[in-house]
């Protein structure tokens, strides 16, 4: 008599599009049982038709990560209907463009809730089914979380603030037998416009003294996007690197850019060589 193995089961969040939706699909290729979540579920055809036409089955679920009671029932739920969670991939997050003194903290606030506490939220009640599986908690960061970048105060301010707290609690999460990583995007086809939600003349009109440079920036970084920026697919591979590898390392960068620029804020000691860089930016 043959058996089958029970295939190994992981959590997604944010796969309504980007790299959470080419995630999603490539780990059910590489035969994942794939729960898919996303905040509104009344937006997943984009994920209903990759999937149909990668031909995989998704196991698509309604998850909000700023929501503990959300993300408590998502997690029950898949360990009611599979008995395990082997993985998670904590990819939910928002962009956000603004400078201190144009924003309010308020808005800072709600850029660290959804991109640092809705990670630790998932995270958090992942991690007694990862202990019992020795399974891998993965985030998907940016290369924002090591190298700050103008006008992108509060976004790399809540991803720096994710990438300090894995990496304490990498060494921590291994004694248990869990393996923790962050994976590092550099510019990803579509995301700076579409998922930040703005309208770059109306907030260039709006930045008062700081329109000239916020000009400068938006001007440098929209023709980053078209010219240089990777596809989600190519950026999920290195997901799925995290997720399949026998010894995942703690960093992983999506591009040689994305290695090339993290690797200059690594090596430098003083900070002159990243605000020398980032200062042409906005010039």
């Amino acid at each position: 008599m043959s058996s089958t193995a029970t295939p190994k089961v992981v959590l997604i969040t944010g796969t309504s599009s980007g790299i959470g939706l080419a995630a999603a699909v490539a780990a059910a290729r590489a035969g994942w049982h794939t729960v898919a979540t996303l905040r509104d579920p009344r937006r997943a055809d984009a994920l209903r038709k990759a999937a149909a036409e990668a031909g995989v089955e998704l196991d698509i679920r309604q998850l909000d990560v700023v929501d503990e009671a959300s993300v408590a029932a998502a997690v029950d739920g898949v360990i009611a209907d599979h008995g395990r969670l082997d993985a998670v991939i904590n990819n939910a997050g928002a962009g956000h463009l603004g400078t201190l003194e144009n924003d309010t903290v308020a808005d800072v606030r709600k850029v660290m809730e959804v991109n640092f506490f809705g990670v630790l939220n998932v995270s958090k009640a992942a991690l007694p089914h990862l202990r019992a599986a020795g399974g891998r908690l993965i985030t998907v960061t940016s290369v924002g979380g090591v190298v700050g970048q103008p006008f992108n105060e509060a976004y790399c301010a809540a991803k720096f603030a994710v990438e300090g707290y894995m990496e304490s609690l990498a060494p921590v999460a291994a004694s248990v037998g869990v393996s923790v990583s962050v994976v590092e995007p550099g510019a990803v086809a579509t995301e700076f416009v579409n998922n930040v939600g703005l309208d770059p003349e109306a907030e260039i009109a709006a930045a008062g003294p700081y329109a000239p440079a916020l000009d400068a920036y938006v001007t440098r970084t929209v023709a980053q996007f078209l010219n240089g920026a990777q596809t989600q697919d190519e950026a999920a591979a290195a997901v799925l690197e995290a997720l399949t590898a026998d010894n995942a390392p703690f960093r992983i960068q999506t591009s040689d850019w994305a290695r090339d620029f993290t690797g200059m804020k690594l090596k430098d000691l003083d900070g002159s060589a990243v605000v020398e860089t980032t200062r042409t930016w906005v010039a």
